[in-house]
């Protein structure tokens, strides 16, 4: 096996990609499988194909199979078709995102203008990244870990391929391709100098702030720096109160300068080597606007805050893995004309700090992100064909194990023993390799998705303005579906998938592996109902994205359908080739 620097060393695109017509078309029908034709058992795998019917639409869909899945997310290849006149015709994405329109406005009685433009949206942002992959870089054996780092952020050419619009974003390509991950966008931060009086700031840390002072040196005594993303300064700077506090001099343009920071997989989140600031951007990516609330930016805080002793308990029981905090965040505080801080502006350049990789790195590994190591197409050189580059089913069955153990323990001590809804989905986690490319160490990342549950934090929410913590929680049900989803059906479930595109029959095996981790950390740490329920094989809950973005509701409202598990003991010890169980119809909820 080569090095890990020299397999990393590379981020040119393969030649085997999907074009963006395949790769939306392919998208649209995991979601309409997963949450609309599937529940309703109106799909079928027969002939190295799947059929799959629209029943309210009237229409009968099918795909070639590369590879049929336990789970029921198989994966595809080349163009879908439909029944016409007794044959089968090419459908385009343009008529099946027309067809999955009318499908869900008949299905839900509700109409959505925006899914026909959104769609386009998501294919216009896969054919630009597309266009635009980078030639190989000379790798530099003093930056390897970071270079290798950051090609992993900008890999995901494809995104979620269970979310309809995984790449849609508002505004013409163009525009925004400057500061997209997926064209290895890297640029200087545009910087105000702010009179003191005017910021908004808090920290568990003062050590936090440090960080955005020190981004440039020409700031006035008596002001503050307020790094801004450019994009967003773009958005903002025609804001009357901003353009007359420029005027008065009480905000000062000091242009863009300092440090380039490169653009990680959210876009919004950018990272220089040292820190990630992760920023608002009044711009749609996927299902809503992506700057940072008020109640988010003190939620933050207040959370890094209250965590600090179960992140502690946490690392010292499970020392293979570490969270980031977020201990601060800075922005503008112009008040309107009714004497408090203009929103637009506060939420608008609100900017939160989270903690850099020097600080819970393990010494001597690579992080990686990882959603590139399980993409459904080896995009990147994180990807974990890359990884493994040609290892057999044995080893690619103890590097699995080896992962499993480092992901699942922390995450369910944490949702056990704290009360603690942690959203380790793919690009929540980094996945931290050795030399050999083996797992050594998980990182999970973002607090806005953690949640608390009440009945484990009462006294922390209660000490909180309500605005604040009513969007910190989750009731446990909530929260557990959340974890589960999060964790095995998003996360688990894609690399397992990645892992059985190199070793088709190792799918039960895979599964198997899972339920063995699950099961040791039951007979070690205690088996409550919700982990008993699992090792037993109750459906698990996969996040309806199609359906919440089809009602336009917040995530925190999205429903769940339930798939059919492959945990159940009897049923891997049954499984001896690519069975494909039913999904159930549970529904959404």
């Amino acid at each position: 096996m080569p090095s890990l620097t020299d397999s990393l060393g590379s981020t040119a695109a393969p030649a085997d990609l999907p074009t963006a017509d395949d790769a939306v078309a392919h998208t649209l029908l995991n979601c309409l499988l997963r949450e609309v034709s599937g529940p309703e058992r109106q799909s079928v795998v027969a002939d190295g194909r799947l059929l799959l019917r629209l029943p309210r639409r009237g229409v009968l869909l099918r795909v070639a199979l590369r590879r049929t899945s336990l789970l029921g997310a198989h994966r595809f290849t080349g163009p879908v078709r439909e029944q016409r006149d007794g044959d089968w015709a090419e459908v385009d994405w343009r008529r099946l995102a027309e067809y999955a329109h009318d499908e869900l406005s008949l299905r839900t009685g509700v109409r959505n203008e925006e899914f026909l433009e959104q769609i386009t949206s998501s294919h216009e942002a896969v054919e630009t990244a597309l266009a635009a992959r980078r030639a190989p870089r000379e790798p530099d054996d003093r930056l390897a870990p970071l270079q290798a780092y950051l090609a992993s952020e900008q890999s995901l050419l494809f995104g979620h391929r269970f979310h309809p619009t995984p790449k849609a974003r508002t505004g013409d390509p163009r525009a925004w391709s400057a500061y997209a991950p997926e064209v290895g966008a890297a640029f200087p931060l545009r910087h105000l100098a702010v009179r003191a009086d005017l910021i908004a700031e808090e920290h568990a840390d003062p050590r936090a702030v440090a960080v955005l002072d020190r981004q440039r040196t020409d700031v006035p005594e008596g002001y503050r720096l307020l790094p801004a993303h450019p994009w967003q300064y773009e958005t903002l700077r025609s804001h009357p109160l901003l353009r007359a506090a420029l005027d008065r001099g009480d905000v000062l343009d000091l242009g863009p300068g300092g440090q380039p920071f490169a653009a990680t997989a959210s876009v919004r989140t950018l990272y220089d080597g040292e820190t990630f600031l992760k920023f608002s951007l009044n711009v749609r990516i996927t299902n809503c606007l992506r700057k940072n609330s008020s109640y988010e930016l003190s939620g933050a805080v207040a959370l890094t805050r209250a965590l600090a002793p179960a992140l502690t308990d946490l690392a010292e029981r499970f020392p293979g893995s570490a969270v980031l905090r977020e201990p601060a965040y800075r922005t503008l505080a112009l008040s309107g004309p009714d004497g408090t801080p203009d929103r637009a502006l506060f939420e608008g350049f609100g900017v939160i700090v989270r903690e850099g990789l020097a600080q819970r790195l393990a010494p001597g590994t690579t992080p990686l992100l990882a959603a590139a190591v399980a993409d459904e197409y080896p995009t990147g050189a994180a990807h974990i064909s890359r990884l493994l580059d040609g290892a057999d089913e044995r080893a690619a069955l103890d590097w699995w194990s080896a992962y499993l153990g480092l992901l699942l323990p922390p995450v369910l001590a944490a949702y056990f023993d704290h009360g603690l809804v942690l959203e380790p989905h793919l690009q929540n986690v980094l996945i931290c390799v050795d030399g050999d490319g083996r797992p050594a160490q998980v990182l999970f990342r973002d607090l806005e998705g953690t949640k608390l549950v009440p009945e484990h934090h009462a006294d922390t929410l209660a000490a909180l303005p309500p605005e604040v913590a009513g969007p910190m929680t989750y009731d446990a049900r909530r929260g557990w579906d959340r974890v589960v989803y999060c964790l095995l059906v998003n996360h688990v479930a894609e690399l397992l998938a990645a892992l059985a595109d190199l070793h088709p029959g190792a799918e039960a095996a895979l599964w198997a592996r899972v339920r063995a981790t699950l099961q040791s950390y039951a007979d070690r740490f205690g088996c409550p109902p919700g982990l008993a329920a699992l090792l037993a094989g109750v459906p698990l809950p996969a996040k309806a994205n199609l359906l919440t973005r089809w009602e336009r509701k917040a995530d925190r409202e999205a429903g769940y359908v339930r798939l059919p598990s492959p945990l159940a003991e009897d049923f891997l010890g049954g499984a001896t080739g690519p069975a494909v169980p039913h999904q159930t119809s549970g529904g959404t909820r």
